[in-house]
């Protein structure tokens, strides 16, 4: 049942992109192999960004040095195990260590303090992300047409069925960090109750104003809300920058696992 359902849940595309001598490769915990790459402005901010379930990076590098520009960050993507180049077969678990091993790199390595990183995750993206934030200090996480969990997708449960998988609505009250949320509101693969649910289940004073994108679907926001996605997505890192990191987060970074 359960490689069933993993079959079922994560859908890599072909490989858009060949092994470019460019790219980073990153060593997970679960010893697989996974590329990155990192778009370095001297920004202020960090996107640390988890994609969607039928991309890899080479369908959104361009994208995202264009992005790079328009909000005035730093990117660094990373792709799954077993999407694009990467090795192994994906999984739940697999999608966690790949997440940790793009932070700490993106910390160890390049030097990027974890109050310079905003955690940025799509769809699917949005279980590492959330995943993530539990575990460590991040500034901020960016959630874009996020999911409570697997199930609730499949089978509109109320509840957290065994088995679940990326159950985001039972972790995000253990997110210590700014949240903002982004959903169109005809997705018509996660329902835009998800976001707003979410958005609920945030600590008090955690959630940042969501923006529901009017007739936005699930993989068109940039293009149905145009410059108010990328003006909504700047007042929230000015916002950023101008707060207090809260004493809650502070402690957090003292003691986080990773």
């Amino acid at each position: 049942m359960g490689s069933a359902i993993t079959t079922i849940v994560f859908q890599p595309p072909q490989p858009s992109y060949s092994r470019d001598p460019n790219l980073i490769w990153l060593s997970t915990s679960e010893h697989e192999v996974i590329p990155a790459f990192f778009i370095d402005r001297d920004a202020k901010f960090t996107l640390l960004f988890s994609h969607g379930n039928a991309e890899d990076l080479g369908m959104i590098i361009q994208y995202f040095r264009e992005v790079s520009h328009i909000l005035d960050v730093n990117v660094f993507a990373y792709d799954y195990t077993g999407y694009g180049m990467s090795s192994g077969k994906p999984s739940e678990q697999a999608l966690y260590a790949d997440i940790e091993a793009a932070f700490k790199y993106l910390r160890d390595i390049v030097g990027t303090p974890w109050s310079e990183i905003v955690v940025y995750g799509r769809s699917i993206g949005s279980g590492p992300s959330i995943h993530l934030a539990t575990r460590t200090a991040v500034r901020a996480i960016v959630l874009q047409s996020p999911l409570l969990s697997i199930y609730r997708v499949a089978f509109s449960s109320s509840f957290t069925l065994p088995g679940d998988m990326f159950p985001n609505v039972d972790r995000i009250g253990q997110v210590k960090c700014p949240v903002y949320i982004v959903h169109g509101t005809q997705d018509e693969i996660i329902p835009s109750s998800h976001a707003e649910d979410l958005v609920r289940n945030c600590r008090e004073g955690i959630a940042y104003p969501p923006y529901l994108v009017e007739n936005g679907g699930h993989n068109n926001l940039e293009l149905i809300a145009r410059q108010p996605f990328y003006d909504n997505f700047t007042k929230f890192l000015q916002w950023l920058e101008k707060s207090e990191i809260s004493e809650e987060l502070h402690q957090h970074s003292v003691s986080a696992e990773l």
